[in-house]
């Protein structure tokens, strides 16, 4: 058998009898200190702990979310007709995808960019106009010319005026003019206003009556429009709610399209045009010269654009008189995150999401300061970052998100104006790690500092006691 005495040898705490002690008021005070520092510091310790620690590292994109990325965006534009405005995409690989309607809506706006109305439709888009086969050089006008005083006298005396704003330079006006006088001499022998009074076909000189056309938005020529008399007043000189055609402009098919007009007003009852419906070529015209373009697209990971402008395949565009000017309302890069995570994720990461809005808000407005066809191109170099928690046993994503740098310039050209988003995604992604500290660290640190405090406080109370010591036996050595 073991004895007690040699069990108690090997005691790593050798006490010392409880009568051979002594307190001391300077131990006293050392001891409450030592007491203050390892609970000030199992403060420290425990704040760490609960705290969340990142780390931050750059690694090859090596994203889950497949080839394409969604961009979204809310874009207005006060000077462009909703009637015109076409959102392209195009890239490095070839992909050229014109006018995108499915994902886009339009709304027009006035100058002060709120919506004018309901969403615009712009309707499908014709891939072939026709016109008139052969051009008659000896063409009779049978069209009225209008300017601006006879205009606001004629929409009000007949119940459906037809007019062909038009500029002499643009090749699918001068298409246009041949079976559109045609059509005027046809209408005018079967409805003559005179006698009959139920419609009239006249024509717009754009170069000549600007302030005309610009008071009905005309952006692209020719541009027919249908006025109906019971239609309600909304500006001044008697501007109507009015129908844009957009078929096509054979003397056929612009005979038939007058008649089906006129089929619904009675001879005697001339007051009032109704309205007709029947003809999915006719579609409310833009109250307004401003639209808001929002929606979004999806495109590869490769270097791109993303381009709106003014696009149609039957009209022409005064490259002097398009103003592209436009304010970003919203425009961002992948999933849209909520704002309630966005703000959790933020708190957790005080430097995540500065730039994944960058461009939302400003206004790049072209005061004409350098004349007309100017471009307004947008340079974003576009990186993403994701978030990883590695608080339980496997890793899990909090976050994926994309966020960018722009460089913004204006610059002219001789082509037709557009604004352009060249972006670039960066092959290499940014990943922010969320480390998590297990408990037994916390354990440690906390005897650490217990047993580091109490022994550097030990060390301290025996240097104090025994330069106490050292001074009272000076002290009477002198006075002995």
């Amino acid at each position: 058998m073991i004895s007690s005495s040699k069990i108690r040898s090997v005691d790593f705490y050798r006490k010392i009898p409880r009568d051979l002690t002594e307190a001391s008021l300077s131990g006293a005070g050392l001891s409450i200190l030592a007491a203050l520092a390892m609970v000030f510091l199992f403060g420290m310790e425990l704040n760490n702990y609960l705290a969340v620690s990142t780390s931050t590292s750059v690694i090859v994109d090596n994203s889950s979310d497949g080839d394409f990325l969604r961009i979204d965006f809310n874009i207005s534009f006060p000077a462009l007709s909703c009637e015109f405005a076409s959102v392209d995409v195009s890239d490095v690989l070839g992909t050229n995808r014109l006018n995108i309607t499915k994902t886009i809506r339009k709304f027009s706006i006035d100058k002060h960019l709120r919506p004018t109305g309901a969403e615009f439709h712009s309707g499908p888009v014709p891939h072939f106009i026709k016109h008139e086969d052969e051009v008659d050089e000896q063409t009779v006008e049978g069209s009225v010319p209008l300017n601006g005083v006879s205009f606001d006298r004629l929409s009000h005396e007949y119940p459906i005026l037809v007019v062909n704003f038009y500029a002499p330079w643009c090749y699918w006006s001068t298409r246009l003019k041949p079976s559109w006088e045609k059509a005027a001499k046809i209408i005018k022998e079967r409805y003559d206003p005179e006698t009959d009074g139920r419609i009239l076909m006249a024509k717009v000189d754009c170069t000549e009556e600007v302030d005309l056309c610009r008071r009905h938005h005309i952006q692209g020529y020719p541009s027919i429009r249908i006025f109906r008399k019971g239609s309600d007043v909304r500006e001044d000189h008697g501007h109507h709610e009015h129908e844009s055609y957009y078929g096509d402009r054979d003397t056929e098919s612009l005979v038939k399209m007058m008649e089906g007009l006129v089929a619904p007003i009675p001879v005697e009852n001339q007051r009032l045009a109704l309205e007709d419906k029947s003809n999915a070529t006719k579609r409310p015209a833009p109250l307004t010269g401003g639209c808001r373009v929002e929606g979004y697209v999806r495109v590869k990971k490769v270097p791109g654009n993303l381009i709106v402008s003014a696009h149609s395949g039957a009209h022409s565009f005064d490259a002097s008189q398009m103003n592209m000017s436009h304010v970003i309302n919203h425009l961002s890069f992948g999933k849209t995150i909520s704002p309630r995570v966005l703000t959790d994720v933020k708190r957790l990461i005080p430097y995540l999401g500065r730039s994944h809005d960058r461009l939302n808000g400003r206004s790049f407005i072209n005061h004409r300061d350098l004349d007309a066809n100017v471009t307004i191109e947008h340079y974003l170099q576009v990186v993403k970052t994701e978030v990883v928690t590695r608080r339980s046993s496997r890793a899990h994503t909090l976050i994926e998100e994309y966020e960018y740098t722009s460089h913004s310039s204006l610059s002219q050209s001789i082509y037709i104006p557009v604004v352009k988003f060249h972006f670039e995604l960066s092959p290499m992604q940014v990943l922010i790690t969320e480390n998590s500290k297990s408990f037994s660290h916390f354990l440690t640190n906390v005897c650490a500092i217990i047993g580091g405090v109490f022994t550097v406080a030990g060390i301290l109370d025996s240097i104090f006691h025994n330069t106490i010591r050292l001074m009272k036996k000076v002290e009477l050595g002198k006075n002995f």
